[in-house]
């Protein structure tokens, strides 16, 4: 292999290649320590002065005042229920399973209360600046994505920072971490085209890292330790980002104008969404969404979360204070931190910056999963990544709001277990009080038997009540745009805003059961020890097919026939009481179809229905946006063939060889067994068909990555010679 390096001339940049990159791929670098934080010690010389800005106390005296004490009157309502002759020890857990259940959707209601009369008073963004005088990086992470969105977006983003005559203090990077060779091919096209249309209007860049180490967050911290001394911030976008100009620039000033700022976050809407199911999200997230975001920012204060994306960061803060440490132990609970963002907003939090949310900017947005199925497969990270929290919120130095913003995410997926646990054990006193006849005649000598009954009028009011107050949020949220004439009218009117309100409950219950038997099955796969890796996202509206729906959803209609047939067989009142549960099961398979199809979404915004006001009147940077990803879809870039664009493209070639980074020296002794069985495929084969056919796709990304080995590949001709 040495030989081979050897018998390649240096790498002269071509008259073809300065054509293709006017300037460097990427910038010279400035690069930043960012160590690895320690969760058990907390070294004092690292830590800042505590933030200046004091706790919004009496908005937590009122979230957790009344979280708490709604939650004490149900457990006191739940204990009459069961006290009617006695406690038995089912009874006993299910009132404990009811209670942390009830303490949940309580802690919800009274921050979704806090939200409704903040945004009441209908606060206002602050004025668009009109100068920056510190440099920003707008930073896109991707991985195995499609070009033709993610650097349409980026597009539309450059045009109306530059519009508002501000481009000069920011600069854009991708960074991927692509894993497939034809994406990694159709990147660098779709970069250089974009610097093509560009042109010096603004300083774009891209960087392919070879190994994905660390996976999102490792790709940031590649980012950061590089080239963050260039930037006092970062703007973290996703593949599926977009933002305003508008609000890009109000991040960046209220970053300028709070040094004591570590992160600064947006609330993101859900937008150009067709599918059912990611119709409901979008409407879900546009109408209830700002009520909770609302609440928890008033909170929280000074002391919020970060959700990794459409955020600011301070880069030296970040790099100085937010070093992920890799947990002890194998996943699902040791290795890398996947759900990093939290712990990133801890750290830089335990540092003494602050870190909140601004809500009321407006012109942050994202995409979400176009189906049921493509949730919970990224739902199954997420529950990892959260449960991992549970070695975390310990670590010294943390405050408790941060400690309780990660109970709350490590609730968020057990909340799904205990109420299953809730519902079985529910099931099983049913079951004892029908069938099982008492044992008067105990050990205990006692007057009267201990026996389950129940208070059946306290418990229905119980019910209804913990039903108002699960539905309250959504209540609040469509109050809100109901008296709001110009959201009331972008949303097709009050009737059908009612209406759509109504479809999303309803089918949010048919939903909610099936998402507890995934997440029950998550939460118990990682507690045996399953680890879940990391997909790239499916973001597409593309259909499912009905035998993946069905191998996905088969157990869940089994469990909901059997625990039907079990309850009507008990008590016809006890299959009444189940049946919205029973319901969402049995019908797992059709509900999932339905949740996929485009069909539906769109038969149903025709109509009217769950519409919102970014869709009647979308902002001009997603109108822009969509269009750019229609024009470079139709070039064609990611239905390309990496290798036969690289092997018949020279400037192509010449261009990707540029944005290589310098080639590591091999020691004597270390082989590489991909380059070498690469290497060897190429020596074999006769033309460029054989090397094609040959090689699998982890040994073209070596190909790709090697600049010997691209000359190897660029010499050999079309076709094998004639013998």
């Amino acid at each position: 292999m040495d030989a081979l390096n050897e018998a390649v001339a240096p790498e002269r940049p071509s008259r073809a290649s300065s054509a293709a990159l006017a300037y460097p791929a990427l910038p010279a670098e400035s690069t930043l320590e960012m160590p690895a934080q320690s969760l058990s010690r907390l070294d004092a010389g690292t830590a800042r002065r505590p933030a200046s800005a004091r706790p919004p106390w009496f908005a937590r005296l009122f979230v957790f005042g009344v979280g708490l004490g709604l939650t004490a009157w149900g457990a006191m309502e739940m204990y009459g229920v069961v006290s009617v002759s006695g406690v038995t020890a089912l009874q006993w857990a299910l009132l404990i399973l009811f209670t942390i259940n009830f303490s949940w959707i309580a802690l919800a209601f009274s921050s979704a209360v806090l939200g409704f009369f903040v945004l009441a008073r209908n606060p206002k963004a602050p004025l668009i600046p009109t100068e920056l005088r510190l440099r920003t990086a707008l930073v896109m992470p991707v991985y195995n994505e499609a070009t033709a969105r993610t650097f349409a977006a980026l597009q539309s983003m450059i045009e109306e920072i530059e519009a508002l005559g501000l481009m000069a203090s920011f600069d854009v990077f991708v960074l991927s971490d692509t894993t497939n060779p034809d994406v990694w091919v159709a990147e660098e096209r779709a970069f250089l085209a974009m610097r093509a249309r560009l042109g010096d209007r603004a300083k774009v860049y891209y960087r392919h890292r070879p190994k994905n180490v660390g996976r999102k967050a490792g790709n940031i911290e590649d980012f950061v330790t590089r080239w963050g001394g260039h930037y006092e911030h970062m703007l973290v976008l996703d593949a599926d980002s977009v933002m305003t100009g508008a609000c890009i620039v109000r991040l960046a000033a209220a970053m300028e104008a709070d040094p004591e700022s570590g992160i600064i976050q947006t609330l993101p809407l859900v937008i150009n969404r067709n599918t059912l199911f990611a119709r409901l999200q979008q409407f879900a997230a546009r109408m209830y969404g700002p009520v909770i975001a609302t609440g928890l920012a008033a909170w929280s204060g000074r002391e919020g979360n970060y959700w990794g994306h459409n955020a600011i960061i301070r880069t030296k803060a970040f790099a100085a204070h937010a070093g992920l440490p890799t947990l002890s132990g194998r996943p699902p609970f040791g290795g890398h931190i996947l759900s990093h963002d939290f712990v990133e907003a801890a750290l830089i939090r335990r540092a003494g910056y602050t870190v909140y949310m601004l809500p009321e900017l407006d012109g942050s947005y994202e995409e979400s999963p176009p189906s049921l199925i493509d949730l919970s497969v990224r739902d199954r990270r997420w529950c990892q990544g959260n449960l991992q929290h549970a070695r975390v919120i310990g670590a010294k130095g943390l405050k408790w709001s941060t400690r309780q913003h990660f109970a709350t995410g490590i609730m968020s997926y057990l909340a799904s277990p205990f109420w299953l646990g809730q519902l079985i054990v529910g099931i099983i006193l049913v079951l004892q009080t029908r069938y099982v006849r008492p044992e008067y005649f105990t050990r205990d000598f006692s007057l009267f038997p201990a026996w389950p009954r129940f208070d059946a009028e306290r418990a229905l009011q119980l019910f209804a009540i913990t039903m108002v107050i699960l539905l309250a949020p959504k209540v609040f949220g469509l109050v809100l745009a109901l008296f709001r004439p110009a959201e009331r009218r972008a949303c097709g009117g009050g009737g059908k805003l009612v209406l759509s309100a109504l479809i999303e409950v309803i089918a949010s219950a048919l939903i909610a059961p099936i998402m507890m038997l995934i997440q029950s099955g998550a939460v118990m796969q990682i507690v045996f020890g399953k680890d879940t890796g990391w997909n790239p996202q499916r973001r597409d509206d593309g259909s499912i097919p009905i035998a993946d729906i069905v191998r996905r959803h088969r157990s869940h209609v089994a469990m909901g026939v059997v625990a039907g047939v079990s309850a009507f067989l008990i008590a016809p009142s006890l299959a009444g009481w189940m049946s919205p549960t029973i319901l969402g099961l049995v019908l797992a398979i059709p509900i999932s179809a339905a949740s996929a199809s485009l069909a539906v979404g769109l038969s149903l915004r025709r109509r009217g229905l769950l519409l919102t006001p970014e869709e009647t009147s979308p902002p001009p940077v997603v109108t822009r946006s969509n269009a750019l990803a229609r024009e470079l879809d139709a070039l064609g870039f990611d239905e390309t063939d990496g290798l036969l664009a690289l092997w018949s493209d020279e400037t192509l070639r010449d261009a990707h060889m540029q944005m290589l980074p310098p080639a590591k020296r091999r020691l004597r002794g270390e082989i590489d067994a991909e380059r070498a069985v690469a290497e060897a495929k190429l020596a074999d084969a006769a033309c460029f068909a054989d090397a094609r056919t040959w090689l699998k796709p982890k040994e073209a990304m070596v190909v790709m990555g090697d600049r010997a080995l691209l000359h190897v590949l660029a010499v050999l001709p079309e076709t094998a010679p004639a013998a």
